[in-house]
């Protein structure tokens, strides 16, 4: 029972979020979008109904048995304010008229595909990679944006008077910064004296080190992490033997 009601939320999600997909296109939506609202109005009556469910039984959870506000504690959980974004697009529009506010909100649809975080295991083991790292790639992306602040300064230092337009201040050098430690490279913004083409040659370099940290720290998260559920599988929750 419980398998099949995950696979039919599941199925439900990915149609969802295909649907916001394809009613982008006006063709599709002038031929098959008397389709759309029937099938969004039956979703969020589904996702509703789980909601509300998920508070309703919050406390049989022995985490929140006894705690003071369980239930408000509960609604405020992470995966819950995913589960009340899901749904909350379909009613704002009844409270809110303007209609450039209302296209907004009906992209937070796609929020429904974060549901899929609560039945699927890889993306259960994405988050809690996240979680257990959080502090490292805190660090990382810190070493990295003092590194995106460094290469611009200098970039615009370099080429400010030979390109006023484009690299007019050190906020307006930072797309440069941003596409070249990435190592993207759109070809819209680039040196043309020497000075600047050291610079940005070895802020090139440096990017792909500098982002090389964060990628090395998340495949040895992934690593330990999927360990860990491998020893699960293989010892008895009760008494630690081998099964």
């Amino acid at each position: 029972m419980t398998k099949g009601f995950q696979i039919f939320i599941i199925t439900l999600i990915s149609v969802n979020v295909l649907f916001v997909i394809i009613e982008t296109e006006e063709s599709v939506l002038d031929e098959y979008g008397y389709l759309f609202t029937p099938f969004e109005v039956f979703s969020v009556i589904i996702f509703t109904l789980e909601y509300a469910g998920r508070i309703i039984v919050c406390k049989l959870n022995p985490k929140y048995q006894n705690a003071r506000y369980a239930r408000l504690r509960f609604v405020f959980t992470p995966m819950m304010l995913v589960d009340l974004a899901a749904i909350l697009p379909f009613f704002l529009p009844f409270v809110v008229a303007d209609v450039r506010f209302i296209r907004i909100i009906r992209l937070l649809r796609l929020f429904r595909l974060f549901k899929l975080a609560r039945y699927s295991d890889p993306m259960q083991t994405l988050g809690e990679v996240f979680k257990a790292k959080a502090g490292d790639l805190s660090v990382a992306f810190f070493i990295l944006f003092i590194v995106l602040i460094f290469a611009s300064s200098l970039m615009y230092h370099a080429e400010h008077e030979a390109q006023p337009e484009i690299f007019s201040s050190i906020p307006a050098s930072m797309w440069w910064g941003i596409i070249t430690l990435t190592t993207i490279g759109y070809g819209d913004t680039y040196p043309v004296t020497v000075m600047g083409k050291i610079v940005g040659g070895a802020v090139a370099v440096l990017g792909i080190a500098v982002y090389a940290i964060p990628t090395g720290i998340m495949a040895s998260a992934f690593t330990e992490e999927l360990r860990k559920k491998r020893q699960k599988k293989r010892t008895c929750p009760h008494c630690g033997k081998e099964l």
